[in-house]
Formats: structure tokens, sequence, C-alpha cells
């Protein structure tokens, strides 16, 4: 297995990183929100997107 950042070899006190160093790169990149796990859309959306249309004429 390596590392997800830099491919080095995993160490098992970091896994599945490499060192502290690549943990807290990734951690970085979740704060900035540079990941993203796609959520269903709850419908709310598209009533929101309605309302603004309606108000366009």
């Amino acid at each position: 297995m390596s590392c997800p950042i830099c491919r080095k070899p995993v160490v098992a006190q970091y896994r599945p990183f490499c060192s502290k160093r690549c943990a807290d790169v990734d951690l970085a990149r979740w704060f900035r929100e540079d990941y993203t796990i796609p959520a269903p859309l709850t419908g709310l959306e598209d009533d929101a997107d309605a309302a603004a249309d309606s108000g366009k004429d």
C-alpha cells in the first residue's frame, strides 16, 4: 500500500499515510473543501430555484 498523497510506502503509525505531513496535507484539503461527498437532492433546491424564477417577469 502506498500513501495517497505522495505514493511513498505507508508507515503504520500514520496509516494510510507515510508521515504526519501527508496526513496534515489531506486534512487541509478537507478543510478547504477540495474533497466533497455528493449528496442526493432533497427537493429544497428546486423550490428555491422556482421561487427565484417566478420573480423574473
